[in-house]
């Protein structure tokens, strides 16, 4: 396409996909249409975007070849759909979003009209193909017991008006580019069935399609309907407060320092701070926590939990694009689109499979009779047999049917992993490396010593909390808020300078004042003393000259001994990570029972992960954490941490719970082995039918069965995985 040419977004809402491949089939006619480019699709979100050309295709017939396809599409109104994202930078971090979707266009073509997905399956287009054509077959029997001279025409039928909207889409799909279908496959086999005289077998393998199609389409529904859940956690109203009195007003239009009343039994609308109040709010519909916390003035809520006790006035401090419950879908609908490397492989290997199959079953027709193996009627059945149990659908659903239950099944337990090829990578982990702060530790320093080597205790501490104030750092804070408890006048600092991963420096009152690590403080009987009882020594310099010391102690969390421990058991090993010096690092590493690394510099940690060797999770919160989320083979940030850790990381646990890291490599670990025995019954079926059709022992109807039957199966396998449950 010229440069030159303007082109703008559109949006669209697709129902009626079953699968990857129904999206393909989209993509691929869709990118044949003038000044369309650049098509993003997916089944599960049901949402598509492209990018259109001035002059190019109008939109009415952009939606009227999707509609000739068999699908509805509806206009998006909200805002720009989120899953489809074209625009990470090369090399943005390992993960490459594989958007290359030319499946060979292999699977079904599903229709649905507009409003079905709030239908029962019996109004549906497709639940009334199966009602059609299952009365069709069943009268076609009756006269067949009644009328037995005109029951093979009633037979013929049936068919005939049961495929006749197969043929259809099948005719539509192969003008847009998609000819190998198994709506094309099922209608030849329905065609040649009547031709050999085979019009019973016809009748019922048609059927036998649309209950298929069904089931199929029930799949899809599940795997929809858990992001459905999490965005309907947002109430559609809320109560605004202004001048003294209160209104009503849409979650969506609130703005960012408005307030709003939240009644008790209410949910939060929004992100924010409470301004006055005390109530238990329960977090669990966001957090998973199961016991209800007590929220007060100052503290931090969640749009999507639920106010237990009492009034609250909380300050929206998110927009309602940005909040925490559209951040977990925004994250799960970009899942959907980074595939496994195994679901890459196998629309790979769908590509030439249909084509091959398609080519065996016309050899299976021609040869055998031309070697005087048999007549041509029966190879000519055979060949037919042969193409319906040929079709992959049920190994094109195999993987992404347990990748969406599985992503499904870990959102609601507060596990967000970004795609397929992270869960196939983190079921590949073999060591977990830890950031100390905030992640192996509560993020909660306090000062629990402070050393005056020159002048008062007070003096060193009023000097260190002048040259924290302005940082946001855990121990900077602690530093702050211990100096204000007790008092003290903290005079303003000016000129600060950060040094990454070494310390702060300021101008304060008209000394150079440095709050952070030194050599000479490491060789001090005092500092190696607090160092040695697991703390953190920052030295207080003024003007070059150590004046004193100031010890914080970050307590690790409750459930990190157990975390560890059962890591190991998964024969899973653990590293610390900090930035801390040695022998703080042993201690706490002591402590854990792990392996740790100390004295880290942010690069240092890419160094590290690097040198751990293959299949390293990063688990991290900080800012200076998303190199090494980003080096790692899987980067998972914690739910508590920095929006730059949860940009970079591969994933998150939004509880900000260790056990976490556990339940995330355990439900990796189910999916891929509900993966292998999805393609295991898939191939296995496949290849038992394939030689026994050829050999003729098995017909029709039984290869349209166990076509359907394997699809079935793989797919109720699948579902299992949304029962899962960590520990």
């Amino acid at each position: 396409m010229d440069q030159g040419t303007e082109t703008r977004t559109l949006n669209w809402r697709v129902e009626g996909m079953d699968c990857a491949s129904c999206a393909a089939k989209i993509r691929t006619a869709l990118e044949r249409m003038p000044g369309v480019s650049e098509v993003a699709i997916t089944h599960t979100t049901e949402k598509l975007s492209l990018k259109l050309a001035e002059g190019g295709a109008a939109p009415e017939a952009i939606e009227k070849q999707i509609s000739q396809l068999g699908y509805a599409a509806r206009p998006f109104t909200g805002a720009a759909p989120t899953a489809p994202r074209h625009d990470h930078a090369e090399g943005e971090h390992d993960h490459d979003h594989d958007h290359d979707h030319d499946h060979g266009a292999v699977g079904h073509v599903h229709g649905e009209e507009p409003g079905d997905r709030d239908k029962a399956w019996w109004q549906t287009r497709k639940g009334q193909l199966v009602i059609g054509t299952g009365a069709l077959y069943l009268l076609a029997w009756a006269a067949k017991l009644a009328l037995p001279d005109i029951s093979y025409w009633a037979f013929v039928i049936a068919t005939l008006i049961g495929v006749a909207p197969i043929a259809l889409r099948a005719f539509q799909a192969a003008r847009a580019g998609s000819p190998f279908t198994i709506e094309m496959l099922m209608t030849i086999a329905a065609t040649g069935a009547l031709v050999i005289g085979a019009a019973e077998e016809a009748a019922l393998v048609v059927f036998l399609f649309a209950v298929g199609e069904v089931l199929e389409g029930a799949a899809a529904a599940q795997a929809r309907a858990s992001i459905k859940a999490l965005g309907e956690l947002v109430p559609k109203t809320a109560l605004i407060e202004e001048n003294g009195a209160t209104r009503q007003v849409e979650a969506s239009a609130l703005r960012i320092g408005q307030t709003v009343l939240v009644r008790p039994g209410d949910r939060i609308p929004a992100d924010g701070i409470v301004v006055s109040g005390t109530s238990g709010v329960d977090q669990s519909p966001v957090t998973g926590e199961s016991v209800p916390v007590t929220r007060t003035e100052g503290d931090e809520v969640f749009a999507g939990s639920i106010n237990t006790q009492a009034a609250l006035r909380i300050r929206v401090e998110k927009a309602a694009a940005d909040n925490t419950i559209s951040r977990i879908v925004k994250l799960v609908e970009e899942a959907h689109e980074a595939r496994a490397p195994t679901e890459r492989f196998i629309d790979r290997f769908s590509r030439w499979y249909m084509p091959a199959i398609v080519g065996v079953a016309i050899l299976v027709t021609l040869v055998p009779p031309l070697v005087g193996l048999g007549d041509w009627w029966t190879w000519l059945y055979r060949g037919l047999t042969l193409l319906l149990i040929g079709c992959p659908c049920a190994l094109v659903i195999s993987v992404p049917a347990s990748i969406a239950s599985a992503l499904a099944a870990g959102a609601r337990q507060g596990l967000l992993l970004k795609g397929g090829i992270v869960i196939e990578t983190v079921a590949k982990t073999r060591t977990v490396a830890f950031d100390k702060t905030g992640t192996l530790t509560r993020g909660e320093p306090r000062v629990t010593d402070v050393v005056a080597l020159a002048g008062s205790q007070d003096e060193v501490l009023r000097l260190a909390a002048a040259v924290e104030a302005g940082s946001s750092h855990p121990l900077a804070q602690a530093i702050v808020a211990h100096a204000t408890s007790l008092g003290l006048n903290i005079p303003p600092g000016r000129d600060e300078t950060a040094m990454a991963g070494k310390g702060v420096s300021a101008n304060v009152e008209g000394a150079e004042i440095f709050v952070g690590a030194t050599r000479e403080e490491a060789s001090l009987p005092e500092a190696l003393r607090l160092e040695a009882e697991g703390k953190t020594v920052s030295a207080v310099k003024r003007n070059g000259t150590i004046i004193g010391l100031v010890a914080l102690r970050d307590e690790p969390r409750e459930d990190a001994p157990s975390t560890i421990g059962a890591l190991r058991a998964m024969n899973v090993k653990s590293v610390m990570l900090t930035g801390d010096n040695a022998r703080t690092g042993a201690a706490i590493a002591g402590a854990l029972d792990m392996d740790y690394r100390a004295e880290l510099m942010p690069q240092d940690k890419v160094s590290a992960i690097k040198a751990l060797g293959e299949g390293v999770m990063m688990v991290g919160d900080g800012i200076n954490d998303a190199p090494a989320l980003a080096a790692a083979a899987t980067g998972i940030a914690m739910g508590s941490g920095t929006d730059v850790a949860l940009e970079t990381a591969d994933g998150a646990l939004l509880r900000s719970r260790l056990t976490d890291v556990v339940n995330m490599i355990g439900l990796s670990r189910a999916t891929m082995s509900n993966i292998g025995q999805n393609i295991t019954v898939a191939l296995g079926l496949k290849a038992v039918f394939l030689v026994t059709s050829v050999l003729g022992i098995t017909g029709l109807w039984i290869a349209i069965l166990a076509d359907t039957g394997a699809t079935v199966l793989v797919t109720a396998n699948a579902l299992r995985l949304l029962g899962w449950k960590g520990k």
